[in-house]
């Protein structure tokens, strides 16, 4: 992946490393748009990024999807860059007496169906380009998971899977499908706590590295995996993956 000259659609991109990435990509000269949710938040990080563009879009709304799709369709055809980045986080108690679904749910569709349709509505108009790339951002957690979130940690866990099947289908195309792996980072995924968790890698930091990991000319693999992710994303690898995972979920 290049990392100037492209024209580059965030989902997620009002808050997180969603924002941080279209920030980064808008500073190294790409057009930059932005998709999100809440429309004051669209309205802000335009305002202070001149030449990026917002567009609202809930993820979970299949109606909505197909919509935004078209409209990037004809107002950026040279979109040659997707990063699917929107998701939700929640806590699930499995031991209670009367479980409530409707968070998986609310999870599944936005983390899993949400990208599977995106990517499906503009997967023929990235074929179109001589160079084009798929960013999805998935977790540590695909890995190892952390007991407290199982269906966040599922919805990755898929994610990962998918995008080795659909890199493995597009490999005689111009379409690069790259995973993002983050590790605990300080963003608001889980609530305002985690922005503020030392134990969470601040998020200027991780998003310098993972700018480092695609600036490497020598980088290969299609995974953009920073240092302090390693551990999680090899633990299966490892015979100390029982211990791995007591310690994530004892932390």
């Amino acid at each position: 992946m290049r990392l100037t000259g492209n024209t580059i659609l965030v989902t997620g991109g009002t808050s997180g490393i969603g924002r941080a990435l279209a920030e980064v990509f808008h500073q190294r000269g790409n057009h930059v748009i932005i998709a999100g949710r809440r429309l004051n938040l669209l309205n802000q990080v335009t305002a202070a990024h001149p030449g990026m563009y917002g567009m609202q879009l809930d993820v979970a709304d299949p109606r909505a999807v197909d919509a935004f799709a078209a409209r990037v369709r004809e107002q950026f055809p040279k979109l040659n860059v997707l990063v699917n980045n929107a998701g939700i986080s929640k806590r699930e108690d499995l031991t209670a007496g009367a479980i409530d679904l409707s968070g998986a749910r609310s999870m599944i569709q936005t983390n899993v169906v949400g990208v599977l349709q995106l990517t499906a509505a503009l997967l023929p108009s990235l074929r179109q380009q001589p160079d084009s790339t798929i960013i999805t951002t998935t977790s540590g957690l695909a890995f190892v998971p952390l007991a407290l979130f199982p269906t966040y940690c599922a919805t990755k866990a898929f994610l990962h899977s998918w995008l080795q099947s659909l890199r493995f289908q597009l490999r005689e195309t111009s379409v690069e499908v790259l995973e993002l792996i983050p590790p605990y980072v300080q963003t608001e995924l889980s609530g305002p706590q985690q922005a503020a968790d030392p134990r969470a890698m601040p998020l200027a930091d991780y998003i310098a590295e993972v700018m480092e990991v695609l600036d490497d000319p020598s980088r290969s693999g299609d995974e953009i995996l920073v240092q302090r992710a390693k551990t999680l994303r090899w633990a299966g690898k490892s015979e100390d993956y029982e211990r791995i995972f007591m310690a994530n979920n004892e932390r």
